[in-house]
């Protein structure tokens, strides 16, 4: 909740809107946030800041602040962009939404109320499950394997003629592919792919530019961890041929666009007023009406 007023400063400052790295860079930024809170991780490998954001603007969804888009870009709603919160108004927030998501357990599994800091870190709430999985199934796929899935993720992004290299001493280059842009305009890209559940350090962001250097036009680097602070600050240093970096949390958003190893399921919410003009019981009566 620390983050609920600060979030939407952020996305009013971007103009009403941001990805998540956007919001999330202009928030430390805004607030000199230092690298040790940046760098610093979850039992997951997430970066808990990062995660703490996100998980704010799921609680800003829900009361009305921001749009539920899924596309990758947070937006203002009409409400966020006239309202600034308080740190007292944002627990107020904060717990109004405990209550309703402990009380709609209760209903569905009679589960007990969790811990607050378990549904500030997102651990009581399943919308995110998915995502864990799939990420710790990421980090158990060999090497090997996992420069080939990243080929496969690469063409399905739209690259052409993506190889994989898997040669020794290269620098730590694992593959090309071809970037078109349209007709005329393409790019040559080199990546790189790290089986990380730990942070990407800014020597390993400099030793890939050493090595791509002369040979392509631009840089990926793929890693189910994450980057530090300092690394991304490095991949993108002026002067110095840039570096796409794409970690965990990023991975997993990039095979949920594409729908690869993913597979959408639709459920749905039982609305009981509807049903209760055919005798089901109200909240006002717990007694069936008569038939």
């Amino acid at each position: 909740m620390q983050w609920f007023g600060p979030l939407l400063d952020a996305l009013r400052a971007l103009g009403g809107s941001g990805t998540p790295d956007e919001v999330v860079d202009k928030i430390a930024e805004s607030l000199k946030i230092p690298d040790e809170q940046l760098n610093e991780a979850l039992p997951s490998g997430e970066q808990r800041f990062r995660n703490q954001v996100a998980w704010a603007r799921f609680y800003l969804v829900r009361e009305g602040l921001l749009d539920s888009s899924r596309r990758g870009v947070w937006s203002l709603t009409e409400k966020g962009r006239t309202i600034s919160l308080s740190a007292e108004e944002a627990r107020a927030i904060f717990l109004k939404w405990v209550k309703h998501f402990s009380e709609e357990r209760k209903k569905r599994k009679g589960a007990s109320e969790p811990p607050e800091e378990q549904v500030a870190e997102g651990t009581g709430m399943p919308s995110r499950d998915y995502r864990e999985k799939l990420l710790e199934l990421l980090r158990s796929i060999p090497a090997e394997g996992f420069e080939r899935l990243s080929q496969r993720l690469l063409r399905e992004s739209g690259f052409t003629q993506v190889a994989v290299t898997g040669r020794s001493g290269d620098g730590g280059i694992d593959g090309y592919g071809t970037l078109q842009i349209n007709p005329l305009v393409s790019f040559r890209v080199l990546f790189q792919c790290k089986k990380y559940s730990g942070a990407v350090s800014p020597s390993h962001v400099r030793d890939f530019r050493g090595a791509m250097t002369g040979r392509a036009d631009k840089g990926i680097i793929i890693t189910t961890g994450t980057f530090t602070a300092e690394a991304k600050r490095e991949a993108s240093r002026d002067g110095a041929p840039p570096i796409e970096l794409i970690d965990g949390d990023k991975l997993i958003d990039m095979f949920q666009e594409l729908e690869l190893g993913l597979r959408p399921v639709k459920t749905y919410e039982i609305e009981e007023k509807f049903f209760e003009e055919f005798g089901l019981y109200s909240e006002a009566n717990k007694s069936p009406k008569p038939t």
